[in-house]
C-alpha cells in the first residue's frame, strides 16, 4: 500500500518538482527539489518575475507567453525552456493541465523536471547529424578536385589512375583520423605525425612536390586532442583545396607551430592561391561552427583568422596542456 512517505521518495528518485500556482495572487510554491532546482532561497513562494530572472534571455518571453496562456489549454500542456543557475545552463520542462482543470481552491498544480541529459543527447545527435553531412558533402568534393588535379599532371590513364588512387588511399587514412575507433591513436601521438598524415593527399598535387611545408616542434598529443586537432586541421585542408591555396597548381600552404607561456600556436598560411577576401559578418556554415566549437569548447582556445589579399592566415591558440588529453 502506498502512502505519502513512499509516493515523496519515489517522487525525489524521479527529479521531479513540484509546484502549486495560486491564480489569484500571481505566487508559486515549489517543493524542495522545485528550489534547489532553480537555486531558489526556500520560502512561502516566488512570482513568476522572480523565477524569471533564471530563465535563459532567449527563451523569457516565450515561456512568460506561454505561462499566461495556459488557462486558456484545454487539457495537459508541456514546454521545455533553458534557465541559467551560475554559469551552468539546465533544460527545465514544465508540465500541467490547463483550462482550470484540477483547480482546488484557485490553486493550479503541476510540475517541474530537470531534462537537461536528454536535450544534451538531441543537441550531440543533431551535431553529428549534421557533422555526418557535411563530412560526406566535402569528401565529394575533394574526391572531385583531386581527380581534376591528378588529370592535369598525369601523362596516361595509368599514371592518372595509379597516382589518383594513391592520393585517395591517403585521403582515407587522414580521414580515419577524424573518426578514428577506439585505440587506433596513441596515447602519445606526435603533432608532425597528424600533420604529416592529413596533409600527404595534398602535398604532390599541382606545379610542383613539395608544396606543403611544416615546422612543429616534437610534441606529443593525447588521443582526444588528435581526434579534434584532426577534425579542425581537416576543415582547413578542405577549405583550401576548394577554395584557396590547394586549389591553385601554384599555392603554397606552410603550417607551423610555437609554444609560448604554455600555449601552443599553430599558424595556417596560404600563398599563391586565388585572391581572397573576408566573409560577409553573417553566420559562418556548418564547417566553420564546428571549428569554433571545437577550438573554444574542447581545447578552451581560440582561432583568428587573417584575409590576407595574397592568402590566408589562420591562427590556432591552444594551451599546451590540453594537447596532451
Amino acid at each position: 500500500m502506498w502512502d505519502e512517505k513512499h509516493l515523496r521518495l519515489g517522487v525525489e528518485a524521479a527529479g521531479i518538482a513540484l509546484w502549486s500556482w495560486n491564480v489569484d495572487s500571481d505566487r508559486l510554491t515549489m517543493d524542495d527539489v522545485g528550489y534547489d532546482l532553480w537555486a531558489m532561497p526556500k520560502g512561502d513562494g516566488v512570482t513568476f518575475e522572480d523565477l524569471s530572472a533564471n530563465i535563459h534571455p532567449a527563451d523569457r518571453d516565450r515561456v512568460r507567453a506561454a505561462f499566461s496562456a495556459t488557462r486558456g489549454i484545454v487539457g495537459p500542456y508541456e514546454i521545455d525552456f533553458r534557465i541559467i543557475v551560475k554559469t551552468e545552463v539546465r533544460w527545465i520542462s514544465a508540465r500541467g493541465r490547463g483550462d482550470d482543470e484540477g483547480i482546488v481552491g484557485r490553486v493550479m498544480y503541476g510540475v517541474f523536471l530537470d531534462v537537461t541529459g536528454r536535450k544534451q543527447a538531441e543537441e550531440a545527435n543533431e551535431l553529428l547529424a549534421g557533422e555526418m553531412s557535411h563530412r560526406v558533402k566535402n569528401l565529394i568534393a575533394i574526391a572531385g578536385a583531386l581527380t581534376s588535379m591528378t588529370s592535369r599532371s598525369s601523362a596516361t590513364k595509368e599514371d592518372m589512375a595509379r597516382e589518383l588512387t594513391h592520393r585517395l588511399t591517403a585521403l582515407g587514412r587522414a580521414h580515419d583520423l577524424v573518426r578514428p575507433v577506439p585505440g587506433q591513436i596513441e596515447t602519445a601521438a606526435l603533432l608532425g605525425d597528424l600533420l604529416s598524415v592529413l596533409l600527404t593527399p595534398y602535398d604532390d598535387l599541382g606545379a610542383f612536390s613539395g608544396r606543403i611545408r611544416v615546422s612543429v616542434p616534437r610534441m606529443g598529443i593525447g588521443e582526444a586532442a588528435a581526434t579534434n586537432l584532426a577534425l579542425v586541421l581537416h576543415e582547413l585542408a578542405t577549405n583550401s583545396v576548394k577554395h584557396g591555396a590547394l586549389s591553385a597548381d601554384a599555392g603554397l600552404l606552410d603550417v607551423a607551430c610555437m609554444v609560448d607561456d604554455d600555449v601552443a600556436a599553430i599558424v595556417w598560411t596560404e600563398r599563391g592561391g586565388p585572391k581572397v577576401e573576408a566573409p560577409a559578418a553573417v553566420k559562418g556554415g556548418f564547417g566553420s561552427e564546428l571549428l569554433k566549437r571545437i577550438m573554444t569548447r574542447h581545447f578552451a582556445g581560440s582561432v583568428d583568422y587573417q584575409w590576407e589579399p595574397d592568402g590566408l592566415i589562420v591562427t590556432l591558440k591552444i594551451p599546451a596542456d590540453r594537447l596532451g588529453v
